[in-house]
């Protein structure tokens, strides 16, 4: 499966990075990491996010944050917050380049990029940040057994999302808007709107 996904994401790697957003100040912008563990069924790296945090707290995302004006690009602000958060380095991806860049329901505009990582890879949550980090197969995902279909509204039009529940932790909103658009629009993926599911409306 990693061969589909690296050849597609070669043929895209032009116009997808000159889409993503540059300059002296990126403030606004965030990066995460949608990492793959390199094996024949890759697993997706997640994390959940503590919950004495402010904001998105219990929530299940893929390791990223906030632009910071030290970073020199938002490749970077996606390998530093990761690093920060589930203890990967840099030195340890294989970078395969960006994804699109999507607005949360509170406009900040992120930009997921892709790497590959051993899977033996040695992950340690940053007790500050994540309650945990744990992996679930990209198989899982294309099976498309979600619980529900989310309504959200972004930018004044309406987004329908699958919302997962995989081993206690429950993948939607955000993370799984990225998950989706990945596995449909890099590995052809049949995931839509579906009606034999219920409908839940988010503000």
């Amino acid at each position: 499966m990693l061969d589909v996904i690296e050849h597609k994401l070669a043929k895209l790697s032009g116009q997808l990075l000159e889409k993503v957003p540059k300059g002296p100040d990126l403030q606004g912008h965030a990066a995460v990491l949608l990492a793959l563990t390199e094996e024949p069924d890759p697993q997706v790296i997640l994390t959940l996010r503590a919950r004495h945090l402010s904001t998105h707290s219990g929530e299940v995302s893929l390791p990223g944050g906030r632009w910071d004006e030290t970073d020199p690009s938002l490749e970077f602000t996606a390998l530093r917050e990761t690093e920060e958060e589930i203890g990967l380095p840099a030195g340890q991806i294989r970078l395969l380049g960006p994804l699109w860049s999507r607005s949360t329901r509170w406009q900040v505009q992120v930009t997921p990029w892709v790497g590959v990582v051993s899977p033996d890879v040695n992950l340690t949550p940053n007790p500050g940040e994540l309650d945990a980090v744990f992996r679930v197969p990209l198989s899982f995902f294309l099976a498309d057994p979600r619980i529900r279909t989310d309504r959200i509204t972004i930018d004044q039009r309406a987004v329908y999302l699958p919302a997962y529940l995989y081993r206690g932790y429950e993948i939607w909103g955000f993370t799984a808007g990225v998950l989706t658009e990945f596995l449909v629009k890099v590995l052809d993926a049949p995931i839509g709107r579906r009606d034999d599911v219920p409908l839940r409306a988010l503000n």
